[in-house]
């Protein structure tokens, strides 16, 4: 039997559509939205309509009909922490996500919602795969220099996870026998230490951590953010939960977070430009060794998959300064839709059961 999977996936700076019949991908578009025009809605959650209707044209352009269709695959959002795997969607599930339980607000949290109003339209199961709230963190890095203060996972877990399992097919390797840092740059970026198939750290870019990207701050000093986004703060009134995910990195710098027009910039010799951009690729690789020491140096490769390995200078400065640790490797571009499709398929062949989300954390403090 034959199964028809269409995909949702909502970025920072654009969203990407995907059907499959089976593993086979039929047709995929990467619609590209300018951070300043989507900061025109205001929240995340005024997109909804103007995000469905695109949706709706590409269906319509490609010849889709969704009642044929056997499940919609969301990316997930703001949802409770959760085991990797495949979940259909539930009235909790859309409610934290509504609810933002996690305090991320990111674009990645229309997909369920826009999944599940489509498969209601049309008759077909909806699901969420690998969300950005998988969370396999050892202990260790949870704590934080404040008691009670915890670092929690919230990575680009498709991506990440889906090209370590290529790199490791194309290399004789098992996922879950490797040691790994696999890196997901491009709108928003995830630097991350896999251990045996287990994603035991990362940096939680949505929160400000990691490098600066197109649209996000990444880390910044603490005492001087608070100075700068605080109350009486006499720099900046935006707030900072929209400059960690949609108006920082490029946006603060450039007005834009469209990648192509600052290389533009770096390759006519723009002096900031060129300050900004190496600035970025400096500390990704910063990141990536902190990587290397969360696996004490004994790192098999370093994997590295995105939409910015595009730039061959980017890839080289990775190179350069990384390739001590361990043989550096790309894939450009991302894995996201066929890990999607590939988690709806097994669920629809029977091969897994679909979980079902409770809203209670995998992880929820310390019991002493």
């Amino acid at each position: 039997m034959s199964y028809r999977i269409f995909v949702i996936n909502p970025g920072s700076t654009s969203t990407k559509l995907a059907y499959f019949e089976d593993d086979t991908k039929i047709c995929e578009e990467n619609v590209f939205h300018d951070a300043p025009e989507l900061a025109k809605f205001g929240s995340v959650s005024n997109q909804f309509a103007y995000r469905k209707q695109m949706i709706l044209d590409f269906l319509a352009e490609n010849g889709i009909d969704l009642s044929k269709t056997d499940a919609i695959v969301g990316r997930g959002g703001a949802s409770a922490s959760v085991n990797s795997g495949t979940y259909e969607v539930n009235n909790k599930l859309l409610q934290d996500i509504s609810d933002q339980v996690t305090k991320v607000d990111h674009p990645a949290n229309l997909a369920v919602p826009l999944a599940a109003e489509l498969a209601a339209e049309y008759g077909c199961r909806a699901f969420m795969v690998d969300s950005p709230k998988v969370d396999e963190l050892i202990d260790e890095a949870r704590i934080t220099g404040m008691d009670g203060l915890y670092r929690g996972s919230s990575l680009h877990v498709l991506n990440l996870k889906g090209t370590a399992r290529l790199h490791c097919g194309r290399h004789g390797m098992r996922y879950e026998d490797a040691d790994l840092i696999v890196c997901h740059i491009d709108g928003g970026m995830s630097i991350s230490a896999h251990r045996k198939g287990r994603m035991i750290d990362g940096t939680n870019n949505a929160w400000g951590e990691g490098p600066f990207t197109p649209t996000r701050t990444g880390a910044l000093p603490a005492q001087l953010a608070v100075e700068y986004f605080g109350k009486d703060g006499e720099f900046s009134n935006i707030p900072i939960g929209d400059a960690c995910t949609r108006s920082g990195g490029f946006v603060s710098h450039f007005g834009t977070s469209n990648s192509d027009k600052v290389h533009e910039m770096v390759e006519a010799g723009d002096p900031k430009a060129v300050r900004v951009w190496n600035a970025m690729l400096y500390n990704i690789c910063k990141s990536i060794g902190e990587m290397a020491v969360v696996l004490s140096g004994k790192v098999d490769a370093i994997v590295c998959g995105g939409g910015l390995l595009r730039f061959d200078d980017l890839c080289d400065y990775i190179t350069e300064r990384c390739g001590w640790i361990a043989p550096v490797y790309f894939y450009p571009g991302e894995v996201e839709h066929e890990a999607m499709a590939a988690g709806a398929l097994r669920v629809l062949r029977g091969e897994e059961e679909a979980q079902v989300y409770t809203g209670i954390p995998v992880w929820n403090g310390f019991e002493d």
